[in-house]
């Protein structure tokens, strides 16, 4: 059944829960190392709505996770590293540092090739099982698994013949029955092998084939690729796998932020008329994430790239009206880099409103967001708000 309205409680015993992900259920654990004491200001947990110029045509209830009771328990009585632990979504190319981020308490992981080069499926099953037995509370285990240029898990011939083909190629070859046959292939593959979501699929809509993101997307036509979107994200939700709609606003015509700063000079009216289209599709379909691009979106945030904007995140909760998960890119990446200096990019990425960050520096960034907390920059009101929607999240995945 395709989940339209997202974080209603699901509904699977907890002994079904525990064999799906391969461990327990949560259990309060003593942290590797000491959690620091922390005595907030008065307003330090009021709620943290991003303070911004942008206008917006919603409330503020888009900022309030749909969450139970007993939830909302389970985050109280969780130490303030275990909360930090679960804004992390750590990125791995290699079995000890995701067993080390599974251990110290990361909310997921984001496996990139060399994991699973040359292991059978068998194998694949036991590094996977081996995360989640190590982790306390049960992880998101995430690729990208987009099809074509961007594949993970079947570029490896002992796990699939060939890898994933590209949406354009499916297209071509049956249109979206194609399209949806693919996924549905797609999501009991990753399934089968420990993975609970699949980091796709991709919203972008390029101005023209010579751009960066043209290879990874569906179409130039927005239309057409938010119908792509409804198919994709349709099956994935009926399969149980967890989905990210990537990446917003729109890369567009935008450079590759791998490697440095990409700047987008478009007006707002044609995000509205256009990019936005497939987001909006996907979130209307009950899509449980949102990954949010590095570059500076110059309409609306002229001096931030967008995963570090609190105004590009007000507009995806509040004119998007998405009530979910909220993912930077990783943060990695050459664009960040350069527009840090290299600092540490962890804190303001969650100050800016995502509520995991994609990050291979699990350590660091649990130091910066601590500090962040310390100093009064970051409320732990937003820190817990962020926290219940990613256990939402994986709840509905049958995780906890």
């Amino acid at each position: 059944m395709i989940r339209k309205l997202k974080y209603a409680a699901l509904m699977i015993p907890a002994a079904v829960m525990a064999l799906l992900c391969g461990c327990g259920l949560w259990r309060p654990i003593e942290p590797m190392f000491e959690d620091r004491v922390v005595e907030l200001p008065p307003d330090a947990t009021g709620t943290t709505t991003p303070e911004t110029t942008t206008e917006t045509t919603t409330t503020t209830d888009v900022y309030t996770p749909d969450a139970d009771e007993d939830l909302r328990e389970m985050v109280a009585s969780m130490t303030l590293r275990e909360r930090i632990g679960q804004l992390l979504l750590v990125s791995c190319s290699d079995e000890f540092s995701a067993k080390y981020a599974a251990e110290q308490g990361a909310g997921g992981l984001c496996l990139f090739a060399p994991p699973f080069q040359w292991k059978t499926a068998d194998e694949v099953r036991t590094m996977t099982e081996s995360f989640q037995s190590g982790a306390n509370i049960p992880l998101l285990i995430s690729v990208d698994e987009e099809g074509g240029t961007v594949n993970r898990v079947s570029l490896n011939g002992n796990l699939r013949e060939t890898p994933f083909e590209s949406p354009r190629a499916l297209n071509e070859q049956g249109g979206l029955k194609r399209i949806e046959n693919d996924t549905k292939e797609k999501a009991k593959f990753l399934l089968d092998l420990g993975i609970n979501v699949n980091l796709a699929p991709v919203c972008d809509v390029p101005e023209a084939e010579g751009n960066f993101i043209y290879p990874r997307s569906y179409s130039t036509d927005a239309k057409e690729t938010a119908e792509y979107i409804r198919t994709v994200i349709g099956v994935m939700n009926e399969e149980h796998l967890g989905s990210c709609l990537k990446h917003f606003p729109g890369y567009g015509g935008s450079s590759d932020t791998h490697y440095g700063m990409a700047w987008d000079k478009r007006e707002l009216d044609m995000f509205e008329k256009n990019d936005f289209l497939p987001f909006k599709a996907g979130v209307e379909e009950g899509a449980d994430s949102v990954m949010v691009s590095h570059n500076i979106v110059e309409c609306m945030d002229p001096d931030r790239p967008a995963s570090l904007s609190p105004d590009v995140h007000k507009i995806l909760r509040e004119e998007l009206l998405f009530r979910g998960v909220i993912i930077s890119d990783d943060l990695g990446m050459g664009a960040i880099s350069s527009f840090t200096h290299q600092k540490n990019p962890a804190a303001t990425a969650i100050i800016a409103g995502n509520d995991m960050i994609c990050y291979s520096d699990f350590d660091g960034a649990v130091e910066a967001i601590t500090e962040a907390i310390e100093t009064y920059k970051l409320k732990i009101q937003q820190v817990d708000d962020s926290v219940l929607r990613i256990l939402a999240w994986k709840r509905e995945l049958g995780l906890i």
